[in-house]
């Protein structure tokens, strides 16, 4: 069966579309880092690199230092689809990042988008 097309999608064209969503509703791209590198483990340097390398999603998701424990509390819909009930571990983290970041644009608190 073939992949997924959005397994094989640099997350470097990905990146600015969440900074511009997240802009849109007057929040800033520290944020949008903040809340990648809650969820993938990755710091600062990390992230730029991987942005560098234009890392596919499968990419960036098997090299995260380590995903965030509390990222099974993510929960709600994405695109129709409930994240908690998504099968595939890593379409399940693609989307667990998406619901992060819409939940930033909808001006949710950053204690809650990051489970705290």
């Amino acid at each position: 069966m073939p992949k997924h097309q959005i397994f094989t999608m640099p997350f470097a064209r990905v990146y600015p579309l969440y900074i511009q969503k997240a802009e849109r509703k007057h929040r800033t791209k520290a944020e949008v880092d903040q809340i990648i590198c809650w969820l993938t483990g990755y710091d600062q340097a990390g992230l730029q690199q991987q942005i560098k390398l234009e890392s596919d999603f499968e990419t960036f998701f098997a090299q995260a230092p380590a995903i965030h424990p509390n990222s099974s509390l993510i929960k709600g819909v994405v695109c129709g689809v409930r994240v908690e009930e998504i099968e595939d571990p890593l379409m399940q983290k693609i989307r667990h990042l998406d619901k992060l970041i819409d939940e930033l644009a909808k001006g949710k608190a950053m204690e809650k988008i990051l489970r705290q």
